[in-house]
């Protein structure tokens, strides 16, 4: 849908649901002819007909299929349709689906939109949005491509609109300039295809996005010894895309959640302990941006509330804790989700001014063993910046130069950034660790965020969702902007990059921010800390965290 245009909730609206056509295997470009979506299976070569409003699927070209397998892009102008294969463009009449030639590109051609007499076709290895003459097929000029992945493209009037699959990303673009507006992260992975569809009930545009991909899945083999198999089936759909764009604030919402999550300890102590006065904190879910909290109740046992450096806690009180005692506790809260995007130009925080006279004292500090006094740490920090002044590029160069250093591994604690740096290898934790000792030895304030992530099944409602492991990531400090969130890990995705830019600046509908720039939890006695090598919280309880996705939502303001 179009920014800051009001829309029915999706449960009203039938126009505003998940489309699962039938037979479909991957669904890549789309567009509509009047109220009938036209979309590609690549994997098939069909091309075909849906009704957004039931899902009824019609093969148009069924003497023709295989002249479209492998066909990514599509679009339709007037009476003609439009198609990207291999390295060309083609087009042919509807209804006839006779492939002709317009023009061949050095390299796989991936996305096209049609607009007048001007033709756009997206190519991932030449790196460009490249714009041609409808009726000479002479390239007119070229637009540099916003993401790094496999592009598609759809224009509405002065807008070219982009889907990136590795971004996870739709792009808006200044059709004149190519000049990126803002972007939004997609609630599904691998976006292949977008259309704009005017709402036939409210003639308010909606933006539909194509996801293909595969799922893992249980495969029930009643002929085996072993009758239940994992393994993959293909997965497509196409579902809204909801957008907010709030140029003031220089960020853009998209599709969330009304998300029930609960965080319980269960007491099962490692070895008998007797403990007097012992206050039990646990962090609590931060309001921002794109997180509302509506309402947090206890567990098991009431709590207490306080503030600690403006954030949330929780505080249970054992008069005494005995041995073998056995207690669960924790706290459940009502959220609403959404995912971000912020859009910052290095340029936007040239000439800032100072950060605020107390963030040195806070977040440039070594106060969570960084080893930010070792050479291998300070050698790190300043090869990872260069000759770099701009405080984003600064930034970037320190992300990117991590990922270049470590690969992702999962261990069962977390090593300080210098014995990690030499391993090579890194839990989130440690990516954490790395990257804040090496903004804060180049004088970037910054501080953990997390804790955990909702398991991403959008579309798995009121079904209870466990995650397997925690979570953190960061927020660096823009000064005259505030705090932005940076991803640890996942966009780390391949060896040297180059790497995906979806969560710098960014967080998914999936990340739950809670205690930010604090301790999830503490343990104090008598008001002082407990010393962890007599009473840790992981020899005392065990965590349980549930999530449950209630319903989608739109962005405020939508």
């Amino acid at each position: 849908m179009a920014p800051d245009s009001p829309v029915s909730p999706p449960t009203q609206n039938p126009w505003l649901r998940t489309i699962r056509p039938h037979a479909a295997y991957a669904l890549h470009g789309m567009a509509f002819v009047e109220d009938a979506l036209i979309a590609i299976d690549s994997a098939r070569g069909h091309l075909l007909q849906i009704d957004c409003t039931n899902e009824n699927t019609t093969i148009l070209n069924p003497y023709q299929a295989a002249d479209f397998i492998d066909a990514t892009g599509l679009a339709v102008w007037e009476d003609t349709l439009w198609f990207t294969l291999d390295e060309s463009v083609y087009f042919c009449k509807l209804g006839e689906f006779t492939p002709q030639h317009f023009v061949t590109l050095p390299y796989l051609a991936n996305g096209v939109a049609v607009w007048g007499s001007t033709v756009y076709v997206t190519c991932q290895k030449a790196g460009y949005i490249l714009v041609f003459n409808r009726n000479t097929g002479k390239q007119i000029t070229k637009f540099d491509a916003p993401g790094i992945g496999i592009e598609n493209i759809t224009v509405r009037e002065e807008e070219l609109w982009l889907c990136d699959t590795s971004e996870q990303s739709v792009y808006c673009l200044d059709r004149g300039t190519g000049q990126v507006r803002f972007s939004v992260l997609t609630p599904f992975e691998s976006p292949t295809g977008l259309a704009f569809h005017a709402n036939p009930e409210t003639g308010q545009d909606i933006l539909y996005v194509a996801y293909a991909g595969e799922e893992a899945y249980i495969r029930d083999d009643p002929n085996s010894p072993d009758p239940h198999q994992l393994t993959f089936r293909d997965r497509t759909f196409i579902h809204p895309l909801y957008v907010h764009y709030d140029e003031a604030g220089r960020y853009a919402l998209s599709n969330g959640y009304l998300i029930e999550m609960s965080y319980v300890e269960e007491m099962a102590p490692l070895d008998e302990v007797s403990v007097d006065n012992l206050e039990w904190r646990i962090a609590l879910p931060s309001n921002t941006h794109r997180q509302k909290v509506r309402s947090i109740e206890a567990v098991g046992l009431p709590f207490t509330e306080e503030i600690q450096d403006g954030e949330r806690v929780a505080v249970f009180k054992f008069d005494t804790l005995k041995p073998n005692e056995a207690r669960i506790f924790g706290w459940k809260a009502l959220l609403e989700v959404h995912s971000i995007k912020y859009r910052l130009t290095p340029r936007d925080v040239e000439n800032a001014p100072e950060m605020p006279p107390t963030y040195p004292a806070l977040y440039l500090v070594d106060n969570d063993n960084l080893a930010m006094d070792t050479e291998m740490v300070r050698l790190a920090a300043g090869e990872a910046i260069g000759t770099e002044t701009n405080l984003l590029r600064k930034v970037l160069s320190i992300r990117d130069y991590v990922y270049d250093k470590l690969s992702y591994g999962i261990k069962p604690y977390i090593d300080t950034p210098d014995v990690a740096l030499e391993r090579g290898v890194g839990s989130c934790g440690e990516y954490v660790g790395i990257l804040l000792a090496l903004m804060r030895l180049n004088g970037i304030a910054c501080r953990t965020i997390g804790r955990y992530k909702c398991p991403a099944y959008a579309d798995r409602l009121l079904v209870p969702l466990m995650p397997d492991f925690n979570h953190v990531w960061l927020e660096f400090y823009a000064p005259g902007f505030g705090w932005l969130p940076m991803e640890s890990n996942p966009d780390d995705i391949q060896e040297q990059g180059p790497y995906p830019m979806r969560f710098f600046m960014g967080l998914a509908w999936y990340h739950i921010e809670i205690g930010k720039g604090i301790r999830f939890a503490t343990l104090t006695q008598y008001g002082q800390p407990v010393d962890k090598e007599n009473v840790s919280i992981g020899d005392l309880a065990i965590n349980h965290v549930r999530f449950k996705i209630l319903e989608e939502l739109m962005p405020a303001g939508n």
